[in-house]
């Protein structure tokens, strides 16, 4: 089953362990400049809000209605990365706009594992864009259905989904029960902390370039009960579809990357151990970056897309206690 609570989202499988519980949340964070350059995990700024799309069923099309799930305001050209929290394991396929975000494949229900398809909790912390090579990502970036930016237009010729999908698998109990029996130390996880239709949804396009690594399942495909699994689409929707929607005001902009690195506020850099990491899609890796589609279409220029120098660095780590990927609040905005 699948809980909105506090603008997460839990899924918890009491009939396959009472502990089978994980959360994933969604923070806003710094667009990194789509220049060509690799830089290091930006921080979040707080948590977009999440509501019940079937508390708004009536102000929604059809087909919104039809995929339920629930909805989040995003601005044009913000970036989010998607936060984990698990002390059991579990595998999470992860698409937008039905597009996987690991591999570049279309969406399929079950796991695969050659290329896998999937990130595994707790080794995979967050996620903050496309697995475009070994080590890298092209930050998740929000552009509206139609434009051609998003990945689910660049690889199908379509604006059909937008949005984020989600299907999660928690491992077979007499796995995990196996695991705590041979390895008593084992400490999985740290908790980390008018009609819309009138206006396009929102998609996700890949924007900058992150230093950041995908890990390998350590436990193979026979660990993931497929038997049991939640679904969950989120609705992506722009400010002013969020006001129509639900009479809330959405988040105000975060700032830009060049503002928060003029203030020497930190960047992340996160190293997995021993962790094995997956090699990165080609497919996603040949797409074009919201910069680049806007150049070659004669779109607008991104703003704040300048290069910043990053001079202030925090190193995060796979060990007991460690450090936790630090939300930065009121950042040049009003935000909390």
């Amino acid at each position: 089953m699948i809980i909105l609570d506090d603008d997460r989202l839990e899924f918890h499988f009491p009939e396959v362990h009472k502990e089978s519980r994980c959360t994933i949340e969604f923070q806003r964070t710094l667009r990194i400049p789509d220049d060509g350059r690799d830089y290091p995990l930006p921080p979040g700024l707080g948590a977009f809000p999440l509501r019940h799309l079937d508390d708004y069923a009536a102000r929604l099309p059809d087909n919104w209605r039809r995929r339920g799930g629930v909805i989040a305001p995003m601005h044009q050209a913000e970036a989010l990365w998607i936060n984990f929290t698990s002390r059991y394991p579990f595998a999470v396929k992860l698409a937008t706009g039905k597009i996987c975000a690991i591999t570049g494949d279309t969406w399929v229900d079950h796991l695969n594992r050659d290329p896998q398809d999937y990130v595994v909790l707790p080794e995979q912390p967050w996620l903050d864009g496309y697995c475009v090579e070994e080590g890298i990502v092209r930050q998740f970036v929000a552009m509206p259905l139609g434009e051609g930016y998003t990945v689910e237009e660049q690889l199908t010729g379509a604006a059909v989904h937008g949005g984020l999908q989600f299907v999660a698998f928690p491992m077979k109990a007499e796995r995990y029960e196996a695991l705590m029996a041979g390895r008593p130390e084992f400490e999985p996880g740290v908790m980390y902390a008018p009609d819309c239709a009138e206006e396009a949804p929102m998609g996700l396009a890949p924007g900058g370039r992150m230093k950041q690594e995908v890990y390998d399942d350590p436990y193979g495909l026979d660990a993931w009960d497929q038997r049991h699994a939640s679904r969950c689409f989120v609705s992506l929707v722009n400010s002013a579809q969020w006001v129509t929607i639900t009479g809330e005001l959405p988040p105000t902009e975060p700032p830009s990357a060049q503002f928060y690195a003029e203030y020497g506020l930190p960047w992340f850099e996160y190293y997995g151990g021993d962790s094995q990491v997956v090699a990165g899609s080609e497919t996603l890796g040949r797409l074009k970056s919201v910069s680049e589609h806007a150049e070659a279409t004669g779109g607008a220029p991104l703003p704040g897309n300048d290069p910043v120098s990053v001079d202030h660095v925090i190193a995060l780590g796979k060990s007991r206690g460690r450090r936790v990927r630090e939300s930065v609040i009121g950042a040049g905005s009003d935000q909390g």
